[in-house]
């Protein structure tokens, strides 16, 4: 994470990353966890931003934490949104949101393990089902974008599982961007 100017912003750069055809490598589920993956259909709103905020607060995920509930019901509620939940022990563990017209493409929009339940392998097992998901609607292509200011694992390990790397580019937060407020 690189902060920019004198503290005003926060600097990332995005690396934007595509899959052609279904990945060889899968990880399986880490052993000694009751786990369970299930789709959130009509996700409730106060669930959907409990997760998307509590994972994304390490990581500055900024594109929907302003949304109004308007404008955030839409897209999480679209005909070409799918979000499936991991539970460990009947608790949240963690989520992830596809999106895409499955004729094209389809974007892994948002993968994510709560905090409580980092470096226990279960990222790598919700990619792998994330990617199972995708690819059964038979899409074009799969693709997902990440930055450096995710998990300093995430490149590496969707470059694992095949992903490639298609294009990349700096932008920079500005305070308002971070925080909503002017």
């Amino acid at each position: 994470m690189t902060m920019s100017g004198s503290d005003t912003g926060l600097t990332a750069t995005i690396t934007f990353l595509e899959m052609l055809a279904p990945p060889s490598r899968r990880y399986p589920p880490p052993a000694n966890f009751p786990l369970a993956l299930m789709k959130a259909d009509d996700i409730p709103l106060h669930f959907y931003r409990y997760l998307y905020e509590t994972i994304g607060a390490d990581h500055y995920w900024i594109d929907r934490k302003f949304l109004d509930d308007e404008a955030l019901t839409m897209l999480i509620h679209a005909d070409t949104t799918e979000i499936m939940v991991l539970y460990c022990g009947g608790v949240p563990a963690g989520y992830f949101e596809l999106a895409g017209d499955a004729e094209t493409d389809i974007e892994l929009a948002y993968l994510g393990i709560l905090p409580d339940f980092v470096g226990r392998g279960l990222g790598r097992y919700l990619l792998t089902c994330a990617l199972d998901r995708a690819w059964a609607k038979e899409p074009r292509r799969v693709h997902i974008q990440t930055n450096t200011l995710d998990h300093p694992a995430a490149l590496q390990l969707y470059q694992k599982v095949g992903f490639v790397p298609f294009a990349q580019e700096t932008r920079t937060f500005s305070a308002e961007d971070i925080t909503g407020k002017a």
